[in-house]
């Protein structure tokens, strides 16, 4: 079983920046997927964006597209999720997650492993 480990929220102010981490350890699947999703207080939850690590291909969300960028240190077995240009919106508690190859950011069921969330708050 992998165990995640997220890392790096915070409060900060709109247009500014955050980088989110997210650790891995234990047993993982064979060319993992991972994603970065959030939940924000009475609005679903949101598959955000998502990695391969089979072939590095990404995933954005039209809410983040062109503002955030994932990326992957495989041999830290770390995923990051660097946020610029911050929105109050953006707020929200930011949960990583991992699933098997094929693994999609549209369904959070794919995914069977899930750190404990970071919080974070931008204000106006």
């Amino acid at each position: 079983e992998v165990q995640l480990v997220e890392s790096g929220g915070g409060l900060v102010q709109a247009g500014g920046s955050l980088t989110l981490s997210c650790a891995a350890s234990g047993i993982t699947f064979d060319d993992p997927v991972t994603g970065w999703f959030r939940q924000a207080p009475g609005k679903e939850h949101e598959g955000i964006s998502c990695i391969s690590s089979r072939d590095g291909s990404t995933y954005y969300a039209d809410s983040v597209k062109g503002r955030f960028t994932i990326s992957s240190e495989n041999a830290k077995n770390t995923v990051y999720l660097q946020m610029n240009s911050l929105k109050p919106e953006d707020t929200a508690i930011y949960y990583c997650a991992q699933g098997p190859a094929g693994s999609s950011c549209h369904y959070g069921s794919d995914f069977h492993s899930w750190g404990q969330g970071t919080q974070v708050t931008v204000s106006s």
